[in-house]
């Protein structure tokens, strides 16, 4: 049987428990303050943007550059890798030997000198033709758009007569 100062102890903790109880039930029903709910609002707001933005890439893996419309006409004797990458048919490798060969060989100037680069032929330029434009003034050329210079895959040296 617990002694007479236990039992004042454990009347006395359960009239805190009963009062806790108690004043919590009545301030449920009061209204929030309004501070309280302008930082609510402004939380929840950033949830949901967080919510909508886009996923960041996972650790080690690099970020994709935003992409942004491309202005036309580029111009190949200034333009960027990226702005090269944005034309139809120009991937990052044939965009890095397009500036490899300007950076080597000079400004462009043409079309017909854009291709004298390995990937760029008369179809390419073609199609880039309404989309491109050259700052520099033209240098001769092999004529490789024309099919001049380049051969073809395809194409076999003609053997002597005689051999197999």
């Amino acid at each position: 049987m617990p002694t007479a100062g236990e039992r004042k102890a454990l009347g006395f903790l359960v009239a805190i428990a009963v009062s806790g109880a108690s004043v919590r039930l009545w301030r449920s029903h009061l209204p929030p303050p309004a501070a309280s709910v302008a930082a609510l609002d402004r939380q929840l707001a950033r949830v949901d943007s967080a919510q909508r933005a886009p996923k960041r890439p996972k650790k080690g893996k690099a970020a994709a550059p935003a992409a942004q419309a491309p202005v036309f006409p580029v111009d190949v004797d200034r333009a960027t890798a990226a702005e090269l990458d944005a034309l139809p048919g120009i991937g990052p490798a044939l965009a890095a030997r397009i500036i490899a060969y300007r950076d080597s060989v000079g400004s462009f100037g043409s079309l017909d000198a854009l291709c004298e680069v390995r990937g760029v032929g008369p179809a390419m330029s073609r199609r880039l033709s309404p989309l491109v434009t050259f700052s520099a003034p033209s240098r001769p050329v092999s004529g490789a758009c024309d099919g001049g210079s380049k051969p073809s895959r395809n194409s076999r040296k003609p053997r002597a007569a005689g051999t197999a």
